[in-house]
């Protein structure tokens, strides 16, 4: 069975910088190491959906500019069996963020929207879409998707509406970002999504409700509460919530699990970039195979780790059986 998945929204050429230090403003850091990637929700999932399982139909839907970055995008979703349905902007160029990697793995984002935003329902192909699951990302990055709608109250929440309404499954994610945009963008959708897939940061600015204390721990009860609201707030199938501690999630038919993260040793881990989407994609495959709750979280776990064993968001990925070994290798 194939699960024809379609995964729309950011398209973005990521270029990592390996920095020694983050720097005062106005003071210098020595860059020690580059690398090139694909990046974006549509990039990032998709090619770790079709990774995972080379039998998935996987289609990756957005808008880039009439440029190289743009040229790339579509090269690397060719070579990786992903199926491009990419409109061509030729107002706006592809959108590219650097991406400022510390040792210790923290990351700073500087970013251009560009051809991005002007994504909107228009280029979504209604007429064929054939998929039995339709996610979208980025909330809070899409410009045209993030504007107001008098009666959904947000472009994307109608989308997500008319897309339920032809019998698919529908997923969102969301970027983060420190702002009081998450109620305003965020909720509308939620009501019109099956599964919702975020870090603890999202989860927490989207519900109101603290997911850290003030000593930086992250209590599962916390966590339980947010995804419990998330539920309230009208996702319809699953609430899956991913840290650097682990993932936990709320099914509505299966109830709730948690799974810690992977044992990786930190030699081990070259960057963070793509992590969220990569455990995103895990959980999304097991949902499609109807894996129990905590078989998913064990899989995107796994295929968190995974991406983390490469500095840009894809080239660590691997198959089922590759992330299988993972976990079989370093426990959890």
């Amino acid at each position: 069975m194939r699960h024809p998945i379609t995964v729309a929204g950011n398209l973005i050429v990521d270029t990592v910088k390996k920095i020694d230090s983050y720097p005062a403003r106005g003071k210098l850091s020595s860059i020690t190491e580059i690398s090139r990637g694909v990046g974006g929700c549509a990039c990032n999932t998709a090619i770790a959906l079709a990774r995972l399982d080379r039998s998935l139909s996987v289609s990756a839907l957005g808008r880039t500019g009439n440029d190289e970055n743009g040229r790339y995008i579509r090269e690397t979703l060719e070579r990786e069996a992903v199926r491009a349905d990419i409109i061509v902007d030729r107002a706006l160029p592809t959108s590219f963020t650097d991406v400022m990697s510390e040792r210790r793995g923290e990351r700073t984002f500087f970013h251009a929207r560009g051809a991005n935003a002007a994504f909107g329902p228009g280029d979504i192909p209604f007429d064929r879409l054939d998929c039995e699951l339709f996610h979208i990302g980025y909330i809070l990055l899409l410009d045209g998707m993030d504007a107001e709608d008098g009666v959904y109250g947000t472009v994307l929440a109608r989308t997500l509406a008319r897309v339920r309404s032809m019998g698919i499954k529908t997923s969102v994610d969301v970027v983060s970002e420190d702002s009081d945009r998450f109620g305003r963008l965020v909720i509308p959708s939620l009501k019109h999504c099956d599964f919702f897939i975020v870090n603890e940061t999202e989860a927490a600015l989207t519900t109101g409700l603290p997911a850290r204390e003030p000593d930086g721990g992250l209590p599962g009860e916390n966590v339980r509460r947010i995804l419990e609201r998330l539920l309230d707030l009208g996702v319809h199938d699953t609430a899956a919530v991913h840290a650097p501690e682990g993932g936990w999630a709320l099914s509505r038919s299966f109830g709730h699990a948690f799974v810690p993260s992977v044992a990786l040793p930190r030699e081990h881990i070259k960057g963070h970039v793509g992590a969220g989407d990569a455990f995103c994609a895990g959980m999304l495959y097991s949902l499609c195979r109807n894996f129990d709750l905590p078989h998913a979280l064990k899989t995107a776990a796994g295929t968190a780790a995974c991406n983390l064993t490469e500095a840009n968001s894809t080239a660590g990925l691997r198959d089922y059986a590759g992330v299988v070994e993972m976990i079989e290798t370093w426990g959890f």
